[in-house]
Parts: structure tokens; C-alpha cells; sequence
């Protein structure tokens, strides 16, 4: 009998310890971006962007994002709206589409420190609400050396304002940190490429997902 308390006392512990990760799944994945930036005037300028993300859960190509943004330099801070087409698949078969809006605000903090709040209205396809979204994204740059090399890091956290009949939920859906360095490629293309992890919350008793992706990102610039 006291043989039987003291292993309980020994795995209780163990299995503790592996709840967290035995109710989240995992996905490794590879994340492309390629944007253009055009000058339309002294304080504006225009992007054009597209996104493929692809999954090991999705068995191939997971996520696309083709779209545009308008901003305007007002001293340091950033006033931008856009507009996003967005797909998802799972193997060959594709999910409702999505078109958002969206807005942002960029705000430098000083010492490399900036900070983005984006609003996004969320139109799906499978029913008639608009989701309403909140992005707040906290980023760091700092120059390595004088070649241009860089190191960025961001975290950002998405906050839906309400809950949806074609599946958002209100509160807190995801988390997502990005770590990585940045060079020139040439007098106006920069790459970026990095690591990011995502956490995804669950819904509707869903599990929650924990996903790892390299990110490899293309900007040209004037």
C-alpha cells in the first residue's frame, strides 16, 4: 500500500508536467512574403503584398493573402488602410475565403522599439457578420555592423472584439513572436528570414495549436 502512494507521488508530477503539451498540437510550417513599395508623394507611399503559407497539417499549401495598403508619413508616425483577399486550404480542398479591411497606426518608441495597432473587419464567406479584430504588435530593430545587416524581433497578440456565426470568437485568438536578421540584397531588395512561433487558442472545445514556421519575407523599395 505504501509502495502504491509513493509511485502515485512520483507520476503525479510527471503527468503535470505533460498535460500542456499533450492538449495542444503542433504544426512546422513555412512562411513567404513578397512586397513592393511604391512612392505616390512627399509623405505617402503605396504596397502591394502577397503571403503563401504552407503546413504540415494542411498537407501542402495552408494559407494565402494577396492585397494592398495606403499610408501616410505624418512626422514619425504611420497612418495606413488596406485591404486583404485571404484563402485557406487543407490538402485539395479549399475553406471559405475572407476579405478584410483593415487599418493601422505605427508609433515609434525610440531605441529601436516601435509599436502597430491594426483594426480589421473580417467579411467571410460562409455568412453575413463582420468579425472585428485588433492586432497590437510590438517590434525591436537594431543594425549589425554597416553592411545593412539587422537583427529584428516582434510579438504580437490578436484580440477579436466579437464573436460570429462563421467561427470567430471573442477574445484573445492567437499569440505570435518573430526573431530573425535582415540584409540588402542589391540597392533595393531586402530579405528578411526568421523564426516564428504562433499560439493558437482553441474554440468551441477545439485544441489549442502551437505552431513553428521560417519566415522569409522580400521588399522592394525605390
Amino acid at each position: 500500500m505504501r509502495l502504491d502512494a509513493m509511485r502515485s507521488c512520483v507520476a503525479l508530477p510527471l503527468l503535470l508536467a505533460a498535460a500542456p503539451a499533450l492538449a495542444q498540437r503542433t504544426d512546422d510550417q513555412l512562411w513567404l512574403q513578397a512586397s513592393g513599395v511604391v512612392r505616390v508623394g512627399e509623405h505617402e507611399e503605396a504596397t502591394v503584398e502577397s503571403i503563401a503559407r504552407f503546413g504540415d497539417r494542411a498537407r501542402g499549401l495552408a494559407h494565402t493573402e494577396i492585397g494592398g495598403l495606403f499610408a501616410w508619413k505624418l512626422g514619425k508616425v504611420e497612418l495606413a488602410i488596406g485591404y486583404r483577399h485571404v484563402e485557406d486550404f487543407v490538402g485539395d480542398r479549399t475553406l471559405p475565403n475572407e476579405e478584410r479591411l483593415r487599418q493601422h497606426v505605427i508609433v515609434p518608441l525610440g531605441a529601436g522599439f516601435a509599436t502597430r495597432i491594426r483594426l480589421e473587419q473580417r467579411f467571410n464567406s460562409s455568412g453575413p457578420a463582420i468579425g472585428h479584430r485588433v492586432r497590437g504588435q510590438l517590434r525591436f530593430n537594431a543594425p549589425l555592423g554597416r553592411t545593412g545587416l539587422g537583427l529584428f524581433a516582434t510579438h504580437e497578440t490578436f484580440l477579436n472584439l466579437n464573436t460570429t456565426g462563421w467561427g470567430q470568437r471573442g477574445g484573445i485568438e492567437r499569440v505570435r513572436a518573430n526573431v530573425g536578421l535582415g540584409a540588402p540584397v542589391g540597392r533595393r531588395l531586402r530579405v528578411e528570414i526568421g523564426y516564428l512561433n504562433q499560439y493558437r487558442f482553441g474554440r468551441a472545445g477545439a485544441r489549442d495549436q502551437m505552431d513553428h514556421a521560417m519566415t522569409i519575407g522580400l521588399t522592394l523599395r525605390p
